[in-house]
């Protein structure tokens, strides 16, 4: 088959859409398929350059792109959904989260009060609910964007869990008295609740942040301020042999985002054995984690976290445990790519 796989691009920043993307495009290419990712430049800011990405991938025509007629287009994120095609399969990363479940929260503050964004939330809504009735088939990258389909826009669908990249490299090794909190610097993954957290921390375990993004510069500066250069470090970016080595030594891993979408960083704690602290309001890790059997669920409290903290390094022999039991339970759940390709292309 020829397919296309529509997505958006965000310029200087890469996260888990482009290694979903990337990995989506490998896959198919294995399978004998031939394949080409079609992006268009996204803004988040002002309004007006949301709406005029929209009307852009509304305009879109995709049943003949220089000659050549494709099979198939699977759409990944708004608003690559409004494009025209007869075969559409939507597998969904998230919707536009500042008009959805970020809506009138601390993480959109300001926003939801502009009348523009009032009436921009209401045109998306709209017209994310009559795109999709198009479709062939609509998946979600998990339960929890499923979810919120069906709440905000009445659109059933079927979540489809694939794997991280390096699924098949991640190893373990003898747990280390460090916590391992690796994701990109933004308010939405919630590097402060561990550095607070760090405050009450009684064993002397240490917190290794690794990653680049917009919220260094603050959390260096809390870091500093609440002084804790001994007890926390931000590591910065790190290679894929390295990424590997972290969670294989570490005493746990740390990933408490708010409502997460899916989380690559949970999937591959458990394919390193190891346990995973996460919290309530966390969204896509609740798919995984179980709480005192794979890791910990925990109120988004500084408090609460030290103490789970101290549990892992004073309970080694459990923590130990937890994290098989994690790796155990990635395998029960025959998360493939093989799988992902299967659903997708039955349309």
């Amino acid at each position: 088959m020829r397919i296309a796989i529509s997505a958006v691009q965000v310029p200087f920043i890469r996260g888990g859409a482009e290694i979903l993307a990337d990995g989506l495009v490998a896959a198919l290419q294995r399978a004998g398929h031939e394949v080409e990712k079609i992006t268009l430049p996204f803004r988040f800011a002002p309004v007006s350059e949301v709406q005029r990405s929209m009307e852009i991938w509304s305009r879109e025509n995709f049943e003949s792109l220089n000659g050549y007629a494709l099979d198939l287009v699977i759409c990944l994120q708004f608003p690559s959904f409004y494009l025209q095609h007869p075969h559409k399969v939507a597998w969904i990363l998230h919707q536009h989260r500042a008009v959805y479940e970020l809506w009138n929260t601390a993480f959109t503050s300001g926003f939801s009060e502009q009348p523009e964004a009032q009436a921009l939330r209401l045109e998306i809504h709209q017209r994310d609910r009559e795109s999709l009735k198009t479709f062939k088939q609509v998946y979600t990258i998990a339960q929890t964007v499923s979810d919120r389909l069906t709440y905000f826009n009445q659109i059933p669908s079927t979540p489809l869990y694939h794997p991280p990249k390096l699924a098949d490299q991640f190893y373990t090794a003898s747990a280390l008295p460090y916590i391992f909190f690796p994701s990109r610097l933004e308010s939405l993954k919630r590097q402060d609740l561990l550095i607070e957290a760090m405050q009450w921390v009684k064993s002397p375990v240490v917190a290794l942040i690794a990653g680049e993004g917009g919220q260094k510069s603050h959390l260096q500066a809390m870091v500093e301020n609440l002084n804790l250069k001994d007890k926390v470090q931000l590591i910065g970016r790190l290679n894929d042999q390295e990424m590997l080595g972290f969670y294989a030594c570490c005493l746990g891993v740390f990933f408490a985002p708010y409502q997460e979408d899916y989380g690559y960083v949970t999937l591959e704690a458990m394919l390193a054995a190891k346990p995973i602290l996460t919290c309530t309001d966390s969204g896509g890790p609740l798919e995984f984690v179980i709480d005192g059997e794979t890791g910990y669920i925990l109120a988004p409290e500084p408090a609460a976290i030290a103490e789970a903290i101290d549990n892992l390094y004073f309970q080694q022999q459990k923590a130990r445990k937890m994290g098989e039991s994690g790796r155990e339970r990635y395998q029960q759940l025959h998360i493939s790519w093989d799988n992902v390709i299967q659903r997708l292309l039955i349309c």
